[in-house]
């Protein structure tokens, strides 16, 4: 359920989903989380855009994300993401561009090959989230889902945007 932004930009492709190991649900609550960010934003992160920028000395682009997993509208769980996308001048050969970019997820650099590649890694998110029956408490079958917020400052190929999106509800016992 894609909610859409006043900038064209939207979170799609939502999807909460339990992930079924030899442990029961109960026990150990394993959550997978996935969404992508896609719009504007998307299609102007892009390799031309990268050397306006750089030209500009607008090096990074900073994309953060908040995500609280909820049963009743009760939080029982908040994480906060942070993504950053670094220009940079590269003299690998494998790359025809003088400009390119890394990206840092969870403090891990990722170097991609493709414009695609990049747009993947920094716009499709998937989250394995653990929610312990101590955070679940103790009442029952319910219903738990994810309330995400994405968020980017201003730069030179794009404005500021803050979009929100809810998933889908999943129920456990």
């Amino acid at each position: 359920m894609p909610i859409l932004s006043s900038r064209g930009n939207f979170i799609s492709e939502t999807k909460l989903e339990a992930v079924h190991e030899k442990e029961k649900f109960n026990s150990r609550g394993l959550l997978k989380l996935s969404f992508s960010i896609t719009g504007t934003i998307r299609s102007a992160f892009n390799q031309s855009s990268w050397e306006k920028a750089y030209n500009k000395h607008d090096n990074s682009f900073r994309l953060k994300i908040l995500i609280a997993l909820k049963i009743n509208n009760r939080t029982i769980f908040t994480g906060e993401y942070v993504r950053k996308a670094v220009l940079f001048w590269t003299r690998n050969p494998k790359i025809p561009f003088r400009i390119w970019i890394f990206v840092v997820q969870e403090d891990v650099p990722l170097y991609p090959l493709s414009v695609q590649e990049a747009q993947s890694l920094m716009f499709d998110v998937d989250k394995t989230i653990e929610a312990s029956k101590d955070q679940r408490g103790t009442s029952g079958t319910e219903d738990i889902h994810a309330e995400i917020r994405v968020s980017w400052g201003r730069h030179d190929f794009t404005e500021p945007v803050e979009l929100s999106a809810r998933s889908n509800s999943i129920r456990f016992d």
